[in-house]
């Protein structure tokens, strides 16, 4: 079979339906981002798009700070909810039984149900057509303790993200492997027995 040629759309996936924290601890506000991703290592630096009409996007060009939530697939419900609704017209925090803890860095809150926020403070942002691309520096991540290992690593596979991809939300399935398995040497046999 044969492809299929489109014009140029917005179909990249999957995607994480990321629940991303704003305003401050006195008036916060969560709405969901698909369009985010890490972008730099050093210094560590991630970007969130959104469009002006939402009501999140006036509390982030005003403060110039949000927390990237990385969503549970138990909380798969709230974070449609909190793509679909503006928080000009409703609490979503009530609605969705979320709740709003300090961050370390920033004004804008993180959230209590999610396993890890990223805090992050604008550099710099850029309007593109339908969205404004946010581009920030990552200042510091908030790990759930339970998802730590003895040594103090993050068990990210512990932590049941959910995934979104064009138009469906995805619960994350088995580890396929990990980085770098494909060029990593086996180790001989007779190196397993001797030890």
């Amino acid at each position: 079979m044969g492809k299929v040629f489109w014009e140029g759309s917005a179909l990249l996936a999957p995607v994480p339906p990321a629940l991303v924290t704003c305003g401050t601890m006195e008036e916060p506000n969560v709405l969901t981002i698909a369009w985010t991703g890490i972008i730099c290592t050093r210094p560590a630096m991630t970007y969130i798009s959104v469009r002006p009409s939402r009501y999140s996007y006036g509390l982030i060009r005003q403060t110039g700070e949000f927390a990237i939530n990385l969503t549970p697939s138990r909380l798969v419900k709230a974070a449609d909810f909190c793509g679909v609704r503006s928080g000009a017209q409703v609490d979503k925090f009530a609605q969705c039984g979320l709740h709003p803890l300090p961050a370390q860095r920033i004004s804008a809150p993180i959230l209590e149900e999610c396993p890890v926020a990223l805090e992050c403070r604008v550099t710099e942002s850029r309007l593109l057509g339908t969205h404004e691309l946010f581009l920030a520096e990552i200042l510091g991540v908030d790990v759930d303790e339970q998802y730590l290992d003895s040594k103090g690593g993050l068990n990210l596979q512990q932590c049941g993200l959910a995934a979104y991809a064009h138009g469906e939300y995805f619960a994350l399935g088995r580890k396929l492997g990990d980085f770098g398995f494909s060029v990593r040497k086996r180790k001989r046999s007779s190196d397993r027995m001797s030890k």
